[in-house]
């Protein structure tokens, strides 16, 4: 079977690393990919990304199976483009993946399906905005709307905070936010404004046919540039997984208040739900759960250190995915912990630095695998050419051990202006006191 991989970024390596080891596999293609998988020889890069070109491409090459790997495809509408030309793809439609490309249809969305999320307003104008902002005081959460590679959300912890970031995002496409449109089909800025939520945040990834759904592992994300959970967001700066916050009865409340309920509320509107859904969780000192988005791809980078703890077939789980099959399907673990440090370029996330050098990427081992993102091959030489560059992923009996290995493979790696937290996992090690 030859398989294409959508996408460029550190979730598609993953993606890519773990279909080219399925024995039914013969080929895996990645659209457009990065320096990582143009080195591996079981993987091909090509560079299309335009829907109906890989469309074209596919139906050429006669690729068995597709698996969308961001959100900016899904929007466009390649899963539409693919199942109407009788391509099996992973992923949601246009309409579905609306649940991610608009926060206003998403929060709509859970608030006539009465899935938990914090309260909210959208606005596209400033002046009612800044009012709302001043009669509910703060912590406040400012979201853009529309899509913005995970850096248009702003958590103002000053009234001063909170309306700057509505300015800025109602000034339209200053994150590089895919705005959705009016109904004159006009680019509509918009933004989001929600209570904050007090708690501990998780990852909550599942996949879905489209009626049946079949959980993945937990993990935790850490989106702050700095140790401690400080400095500004990003796309996310590492993650670990399991995470030990989502213990059994938080499992099954966030199966039974959030994913079942987004499954069933998609059916009842009309838009079937298919991929994967991801849930960002906050979750209280109590156990209770509250939605704070959804995305609708699993998460960067909480993919890699998921993705090396699976022991099934991801394309046989895939395979059963598009025929309506989930319910047959069982997922195996690894027992351990992986754990993932993302290393970014200089100036990340306002301003990476591209063009730099990579030194000192070791082989793949059996417990420690270098995903890169941000990577590109220039005259046989790897160089930088993201922010976020590489996810070094590590595998141990623990988190402690799955943190010292891979901080003893990324501290070798070399390129100008690199860096990375030095505390990932820390919310998993033994004492960490949860739910704050």
């Amino acid at each position: 079977m030859r398989v294409l991989v959508i996408g460029g970024g550190g979730r598609e390596h993953a993606l890519a690393w773990k279909l080219a080891q399925s024995d039914r596999v013969s080929r895996v293609f990645v659209a457009p990919g990065n320096g990582g998988t143009a080195l591996d020889k079981r993987l091909e890069n090509i560079d299309i990304t335009e829907p109906a070109a890989l469309r074209a491409w596919a139906l050429q090459q006669k690729i068995s199976l597709t698996v969308v790997g961001p959100e900016g495809p899904l929007a466009a509408g390649v899963v539409d483009e693919f199942r109407a030309h009788g391509l099996r793809i992973f992923g949601p439609t246009r309409a579905a993946a609306q649940l991610e490309s608009s926060k206003a249809f998403s929060k709509a969305f859970m608030q006539r399906h009465k899935i938990p999320t914090a309260e909210y307003e959208s606005f596209t104008e400033a002046a009612p905005a800044h009012a709302y902002v001043d009669a509910k005081g703060v912590p406040i959460v400012v979201k853009a709307d529309g899509l913005a590679a995970g850096k248009g959300v702003v958590v103002a912890m000053t009234a001063a905070e909170a309306h700057e970031a509505i300015d800025f995002m109602l000034e339209g496409d200053r994150f590089g936010v895919t705005h959705n449109e009016d109904q004159d089909g006009k680019a509509a800025p918009r933004v989001v404004i929600e209570e904050f939520l007090h708690g501990e945040e998780a990852s909550f990834m599942v996949l879905c046919d489209g009626r049946n759904v079949v959980a993945l592992a937990t993990s935790q994300d850490h989106k702050r540039l700095q140790d401690g959970d400080a400095g500004p967001n990003t796309g996310g700066m590492g993650a670990y997984s399991p995470a030990p916050v989502v213990t059994a009865t938080v499992h099954a409340r966030a199966m039974r208040e959030v994913i079942l309920p987004a499954i069933r509320g998609m059916e009842r509107d009309g838009i079937p739900y298919t991929g994967f859904l991801y849930a960002g969780l906050m979750i209280d000192a109590e156990g209770h759960v509250k939605t704070l988005e959804f995305n609708c791809r699993m998460g960067d980078p909480e993919t890699q250190p998921i993705l090396l703890r699976l022991k099934s077939d991801l394309f046989e789980v895939l395979w059963h995915a598009t025929d309506g099959t989930l319910d047959t399907v069982e997922l195996q673990w690894d027992r351990r912990t992986a754990l993932g440090v993302v290393m970014a370029a200089d100036g990340y996330p306002l301003a990476p630095r591209k063009g730099d050098r990579i030194m000192g990427i070791p082989p793949e081992a059996p417990d420690a695998v270098v995903f890169q993102a941000g990577t590109a091959l220039h005259d046989g030489e790897l160089r930088t050419s993201g922010g976020r560059v590489l996810c070094v992923t590590a595998l141990a009996d623990n988190v402690r051990l799955a943190q010292q290995r891979a901080y003893e493979v990324a501290c070798r790696i070399q390129f100008e202006g690199a860096q990375y937290r030095r505390d990932i996992g820390f919310r998993g090690m033994p004492g960490a006191r949860q739910g704050t």
